[in-house]
C-alpha cells in the first residue's frame, strides 16, 4: 500500500485506514500472549505444585527439578522431531522478528512454548510468542485486508506483542526505531546515537549537580489501572489542547507580517512589549515567563480558579506566546505550549471533576506540544515527564493518533521566509 513502504509519507487517509487493523493486531497479539502464558501457568502449577503435593514430594529438591527439566527436554524433542512444522524455527538462528511461519507450524510451536515456559527452562517468551502471533495475524490480515503489505503486518504484530510483553509501548518503540533506522540507513541507530546520547547525559547530570532538578514538580497522583473512559476523556482533552495551539498558528503568519510593516525591530519589538505588558496585567503573574514553575503553581492551586478564569489564562498565555514569537522576541515555544496544554487539562477537570487530574494534564500537554512541534516522541516524553506517571503511557500512545490526524496537515507556528541570497536590493 502507498505510504507504508518506508519511502513515502503516508497520507492522512492511509493512516486512518490502517489504524483500525493496527489496533486489532495489537489486541490480538496481547490476547495470544495471554492465552499462551495462562496455559503455561496451568501446566506450571501442575508440574511444580499439584504433582509434588499428590506424591508428598519437595518441588525444590534437586532430583525433582532434574526430573521435570529432563522430561520437558524429552517432550520438546518429540514435538520438534515429529510435529508438523517441527515446532517452528530454531530460536538461536533467527532474529527476534522473523518471516512468518506457516499455520501448520503454529500448534507445535505453541506446545513447545508452553512446555518451556512451564518447565523452568531459562528462556523468555518473546521470540516464540512473536512467531505465533505473526503467523496467525498474517493469515488473518491477508483474509480481511489483503492489500496490507505482509512486512507491515509482521512489524505491527511484533510491536503489539512486545508492547504486551513489557506492559508499555516504549520497549517496542525503541526496538523498532532501531530496526527501521537499520533498514533505511544501513546501520544501527544505537551506533549513530551513542555519542550525542553520551553528551546529553553528561550535560543533564552536570546541570542537575550545579543547579538541581530542572523538571516541573506537580506531585500528581498516579492514574492506576487505565479504563476505556480514560481513553475517551484523554482524546477529547488532547484534541482541545491541540486546537488551542492551532488557533494561535492560524494567526501566526498574518501577525508576523503586521509587525514587520513597522520595518524597524525597535518599533515592532517595542509594540510587542507593550501588548505583552497588557496581556500580563490581564492574566496575572501565572501567564508570565516560560511557564514551567507557573504551571506547577497553577496545578497546586487549581481549586482556587473557576472554569472561566482558567479559560482566560489559556487565552492570555496563547496570545502572549503568539505575540512574543511574532514580534521579534527570541525564544522557544514548547515551554509555553506545555503550560497551555496543562491548563486546558485543568479546564477539563473543572468541568468534569471526576476525571483524573494527571490524565487530563498529560493529554493536554501531549496535544499542545504535538500541535506546536509536530514531533510525537517529544510530545509523549514531555507529557510523561511532567506528570511522572508511567501508567499513562499506553493511553497517551492511543490518544496521539486522533491528535496527529488533526494536526498533521494544519498550519504550524512557523513563518518560512525567502533566503537572503534570493532577495535583491532589500534587507531581510
Amino acid at each position: 500500500m502507498a505510504g507504508v513502504d518506508g519511502h513515502r509519507a503516508p497520507s492522512t487517509t492511509t493512516l486512518l485506514g490502517l489504524s483500525v487493523p493496527a489496533i486489532i493486531v495489537g489486541v490480538i497479539s496481547a490476547l495470544g500472549l495471554f492465552l499462551v502464558e495462562e496455559a503455561a501457568h496451568l501446566l506450571e502449577h501442575l508440574l511444580w505444585v499439584s504433582l509434588p503435593a499428590i506424591w508428598g514430594l519437595d518441588p525444590d529438591s534437586g532430583w525433582w527439578i532434574f526430573s521435570v527439566l529432563s522430561s520437558v527436554g524429552l517432550a520438546v524433542g518429540v514435538i520438534v522431531s515429529f510435529a508438523p512444522g517441527h515446532g517452528g524455527r530454531d530460536s538461536a538462528t533467527v532474529e527476534l522478528v522473523a518471516p512468518p511461519l506457516t499455520l501448520t507450524a503454529v500448534p507445535g510451536l505453541v506446545l513447545v512454548t508452553v512446555l518451556v515456559l512451564a518447565g523452568g527452562v531459562s528462556l523468555g517468551p518473546e521470540s516464540p510468542i512473536i512467531a505465533i502471533n505473526t503467523a496467525l495475524l498474517v493469515a488473518l490480515v491477508a483474509k480481511f485486508w489483503p492489500r496490507i503489505d505482509v512486512h507491515l503486518v509482521v512489524l505491527v504484530t511484533a510491536a503489539g506483542t512486545i508492547g504486551a510483553l513489557f506492559g508499555t509501548p516504549v520497549a517496542a518503540a525503541l526496538v523498532f526505531t532501531g530496526m527501521v533506522a537499520a533498514a533505511t540507513t544501513g546501520g544501527a541507530l544505537w551506533d549513530r546515537l551513542f555519542l550525542p546520547l553520551l553528551a546529553a547525559a553528561a550535560g543533564s547530570l552536570t546541570m542537575r549537580l550545579v543547579d538541581g532538578p530542572q523538571l516541573w514538580a506537580t506531585g500528581l497522583p498516579s492514574l492506576g489501572t487505565p479504563q476505556l473512559a480514560h481513553l475517551l476523556a484523554g482524546a477529547v482533552v488532547a484534541c482541545a489542547a491541540a486546537l488551542s495551539i492551532l488557533a494561535g498558528a492560524s494567526v501566526f503568519r498574518p501577525l508576523h507580517t503586521l509587525f514587520r510593516r513597522l520595518r524597524r525591530p525597535l518599533l515592532y519589538t517595542t509594540l510587542g512589549g507593550i501588548i505583552l505588558g497588557g496581556l500580563g496585567a490581564l492574566g496575572g503573574p501565572l501567564t508570565l515567563f516560560k511557564g514551567g514553575q507557573q504551571m506547577a503553581d497553577l496545578v497546586r492551586a487549581a481549586e482556587d480558579y473557576t472554569t472561566v478564569q482558567l479559560l482566560l489564562i489559556v487565552a492570555v498565555k496563547l496570545a502572549a506566546l503568539v505575540v512574543a514569537a511574532t514580534a521579534g522576541f527570541r525564544g522557544g515555544r514548547i515551554f509555553p505550549a506545555v503550560f497551555i496544554g496543562a491548563t486546558v487539562g485543568l479546564v477539563a477537570q473543572s468541568i468534569v471533576p471526576g476525571v483524573p487530574l494527571g490524565l487530563v494534564i498529560a493529554c493536554g500537554i501531549l496535544g499542545a506540544v504535538l500541535a506546536e512541534c509536530r514531533d510525537g516522541w517529544i510530545a509523549l516524553f514531555i507529557a510523561i515527564v511532567v506528570v511522572g506517571d508511567i501508567s499513562l503511557l499506553s493511553i497517551l500512545c492511543m490518544v496521539v493518533l486522533p491528535v496527529w490526524l488533526l494536526v498533521t496537515h494544519a498550519p504550524k507556528m512557523m513563518v518560512h521566509t525567502v533566503p537572503r541570497q534570493q532577495v535583491s536590493g532589500s534587507t531581510v
